[in-house]
């Protein structure tokens, strides 16, 4: 008995590399099958009598018509970086608005400033005759740079009284913004008109053709041509 029990563990013994390569060619016949299935194509098939199949193999015959069909999911669009809390809290309370023009070097250093403190703004350009008009009305006065914070209005540049304003807003004094934060352009304050479509000046009507007259014929038995 005991050494029935011994050949047959030494059978199984002698069997197990056996056992062992078939588990990991088995395992890698699985791996490849799930991969294959992975990348399988769909075929959108079209038949003779306009009846649409689907399938993973395409058909043959000419006169079917085999479409691949893309079944990738669509990438996924850019999402804005959200703010931290605490700018947008502030931000949805005291919004900062920036009124700028070209070759202006305070507007070049007030927005340095806002900049270095993380500051999200939008940005006003006045360079047409109407923009100064509008800015006029908004500031009394045309110069720029021009600060809004909230309701507070910040007439010239002075990095001393911007960083109190900053402050009493609740704006943090160094930069939370995220590192992909992007400011938006700059736009006109006041946004161009498009230029009228002339309309198309009425005909004058036109005037009746005269009927054409005939003079009468003078002969010596009608000297004066009367006809009837």
């Amino acid at each position: 008995m005991q050494s029935h029990f011994s050949a047959d563990h030494s059978a199984v013994a002698d069997a197990q590399p056996a056992l062992r390569w078939l588990s990991v060619l088995a395992c890698g016949c699985i791996a490849m099958g799930s991969g294959g299935l992975q990348a399988q194509s769909v075929y959108r098939i079209v038949g003779t009598d306009g009846q649409v199949t689907f399938s993973d193999k395409p058909q043959a015959a000419a006169t079917v018509k085999a479409t691949p069909v893309d079944n990738a999911l669509p990438a996924a669009a850019p999402v804005a970086p959200a703010l931290p809390y605490e700018l947008r809290q502030v931000t949805g309370k005291y919004p900062v608005t920036l009124y700028s023009s070209s070759n202006c070097a305070p507007c070049d250093s007030a927005r340095k400033l806002l900049a270095a403190r993380g500051v999200p703004y939008s940005e006003k350009t006045i360079s047409t005759a109407q923009d100064a008009e509008a800015l006029q009305k908004l500031s009394g006065s045309n110069a720029v740079p021009f600060l809004t914070i909230g309701a507070q209005h910040v007439a010239g540049f002075s990095t001393s009284e911007w960083t109190q304003y900053l402050n009493a807003a609740g704006y943090p004094e160094s930069s939370k913004l995220p590192a992909s934060y992007r400011q938006p352009p700059a736009a006109p304050l006041v946004t161009p008109d498009q230029p009228d479509t002339p309309a198309a000046s009425p005909s004058a009507p036109e005037e009746p053709a005269l009927p054409s007259v005939t003079a009468p014929a003078i002969s010596p038995d009608n000297p004066a041509g009367i006809r009837f």
